[in-house]
């Protein structure tokens, strides 16, 4: 049931619609991938968007911060990451998982503050 289907690169698309991003759009990278996710995040950086967030463990976001540090961007695109994604409310499951980034990502609009894995260190999945 989506309002659109895209067939293009990240970095591609969102040159395109990015002028028409804003800080109540929001951008998840979730590839896994550096061919796409490094290019999908320098793009979503070049926008307004309130929230860029992006999928992986504190493992791949480190080898993700040294490709894109390689690509130019600088500290202040690096904080604008938020990565992990999704608040911390123990999430296993893709359902659980969409549910702790959407929560995030109303937390970051009204202001609220909130358990985000961002501001946490050590495994993402604790023991249980």
């Amino acid at each position: 049931m989506a309002d659109e289907v895209v067939n293009d690169w990240p970095d591609r698309y969102l040159e395109k619609v990015g002028p028409r991003l804003g800080p109540r759009d929001a951008v998840c990278v979730l590839t896994h991938d550096a061919k796409f996710d490094v290019p999908a995040i320098v793009g979503a950086l070049a926008t307004s968007v309130g929230y860029l967030g992006v999928m992986g463990s504190r493992r791949t976001h480190a080898r993700r911060l040294e490709r894109l540090a390689e690509a130019g961007v600088g500290a202040e695109g690096i904080a604008r990451l938020m990565a992990p994604i999704g608040l911390d409310i123990g999430a296993r499951t893709p359902e659980e998982t969409a549910v702790a980034v959407c929560a995030e990502i109303i937390a970051l609009r009204t202001g609220r503050t909130a358990g985000s894995l961002r501001d946490t260190s050590g495994p993402i999945h604790g023991a249980g």
